[in-house]
C-alpha cells in the first residue's frame, strides 16, 4: 500500500465517525454483505459515510491490508475496527452496536 492510499484511509477513517468501506453505495449496495451492514445503520437511524471500493482498486486492496482482514464491507466507528458485516450484525443482536454507536456520536 502506497502512503497516499494509507493517507487517504486514515483521513476517511479519521473523519467520520461511522465509516463503512463497502462494495457500492448506501443507495444502491452492489453486494449482500454491504447491503446487511447498509440495512443495520439504517435501522438504528444514526449517520455513517461509505466509501465505494469498486470505485478505487488501490483502497480495495488497501483498506484489507490497513486492518488486515480480507473481506469487504469493512466497518469502523470513531476509528476503530469492528469487522465485517457479520460482527456487525452479531453486535447488533446482542444490543453492543446501539451502545458503541452512541458513544461515538456523543464524542
Amino acid at each position: 500500500m502506497t502512503p497516499e492510499v494509507k493517507e487517504k484511509i486514515d483521513n476517511l477513517i479519521k473523519n467520520n465517525k461511522i465509516m463503512v468501506f463497502m462494495k457500492g453505495t448506501k443507495l444502491m449496495p452492489q453486494c449482500g454483505f454491504s447491503n446487511n451492514a447498509v440495512q443495520i445503520f439504517n435501522a438504528l437511524g444514526v449517520p455513517f459515510e461509505t466509501f465505494d471500493v469498486l470505485s478505487d482498486y488501490e483502497v480495495r486492496q488497501g483498506i484489507k491490508e490497513y486492518s488486515e482482514w480480507p473481506t469487504i464491507p469493512q466497518i469502523y466507528i470513531n476509528g476503530e475496527f469492528l469487522g465485517g458485516s457479520d460482527i456487525l450484525y452479531e453486535m447488533y443482536q446482542q444490543g453492543k452496536l446501539q451502545e458503541k454507536v452512541e458513544v461515538a456520536l456523543a464524542s
